[in-house]
């Protein structure tokens, strides 16, 4: 076999056994457990001297977690999507709409009464 010998050994850059010589000392630890909502508890290593947040997305279903085994957050409320009608339901009235809507048929009928062409 021609050219079985040429064939590039190696690895990529930076592989290879390290040791704590190479690479230095690793910061101290300290474990943190999280509880959500499902009772998953998350286990998460911090540097000793981090500040530890209040809460944590909990990696197996993404609900929010705490510190806090007997009361884990909620699961946050997920609102339904709006339709365009719902949110102009929001900001108007019935009485309000139904006097727009008189408004509008006016105009319309004014314009066709003038000889304007509206569809």
């Amino acid at each position: 076999m021609a050219g079985a010998g040429n064939a590039i050994r190696g690895s990529r850059v930076g592989a290879g056994p390290m040791g704590e010589a190479e690479r230095g000392e690793a910061a101290p630890r300290k474990q943190v457990t999280f509880h959500c909502s499902r009772e998953h508890r998350s286990v998460m290593s911090f540097a000793r001297d981090a500040v530890v947040p209040e809460s944590w997305d909990c990696p197996k279903c993404g609900l929010p977690a705490s510190l806090d085994a007997e009361n884990p957050p909620p699961a946050p409320r997920i609102e339904p999507y709006k339709t365009h009608l719902a949110y102009v339901k929001e900001r108007r009235s019935d009485t309000e709409a139904e006097d727009i809507l008189q408004e509008a048929i006016q105009l319309l009928r004014s314009r066709r009464k003038s000889g304007e062409i509206i569809f």
